[in-house]
């Protein structure tokens, strides 16, 4: 899905920074995929909501044929589809 041309919030409450990261799981049920969105999020938020994120799927139940990848974080870019984000894998390793 591209990026809306309005700008984007970080999911914390009352943060109101520009969200610049998406938090989120690739998910597959078999035929179709996508990326599973935890949350949109600020650098300063970021740390938190990916915590979040790792705990929310740690619970998560699957149906038979679905796979759920553990959370990364993707860099937002406006007008790039879900496919096209950059993981950023060094920000991962930073917060695990």
């Amino acid at each position: 899905m591209p990026m809306p041309s309005y700008p984007v919030l970080c999911t914390q409450p009352d943060c109101g920074r520009t969200a610049c990261f998406k938090i989120a799981a690739r998910w597959s049920d078999g035929h179709t995929g996508e990326l599973k969105t935890y949350a949109l999020t600020c650098r300063p938020c970021l740390p938190v909501w990916f915590r979040r994120a790792i705990e929310r799927q740690k619970v998560c139940r699957l149906a038979r044929d679905e796979t759920l990848e553990p959370p990364g974080i993707f860099e937002m870019l406006r007008g790039q589809r879900d496919r096209l984000l950059v993981r950023r894998l060094d920000l991962e390793r930073e917060l695990s």
